[in-house]
């Protein structure tokens, strides 16, 4: 299937994801800042990134924006996942670095999320 890095420091979120994904097959990578996720992201490649906004170390806008830079996630695959509604300066980035999906995580139910990855991974 397909490898799919999950940046979030929710654990039991990253956990539940982790379970989801791996029981339809997908290799998870974790990492639990962005920092740690940037890295991951450019060694291993995945073929989708679930990027949480607000971490520590560095958030996930500041991880998109350097992503981008890098000639491999220029064109990655991210969904960006939050519990805070979007503000100007997420919208700004979000327009600005373009993933392919944008969550509130209190706003959606997990099924919603799974076929968008499934979505996004055809």
């Amino acid at each position: 299937m397909k490898k799919i890095l999950i940046v979030e420091d929710e654990l039991a979120y990253l956990k539940l994801l982790n379970t989801q994904l791996s029981a339809k097959g997908h290799t998870v990578i974790e990492a639990v800042n962005g920092k740690e996720g940037l890295e991951k992201a450019i060694k291993e490649q995945p073929d989708l990134i679930l990027l949480d906004i607000r971490m520590p170390i560095m958030d996930g806008m500041a991880m998109l924006v350097e992503l981008r830079k890098d000639s491999w996630g220029k064109t990655a695959k991210v969904i960006l996942l939050t519990n805070i509604e979007p503000d100007e300066k997420i919208l700004k980035g979000v327009l600005v670095e373009q993933p392919i999906y944008y969550f509130v995580k209190s706003d959606m139910q997990l099924d919603d999320l799974m076929d968008k990855i499934a979505d996004t991974l055809r």
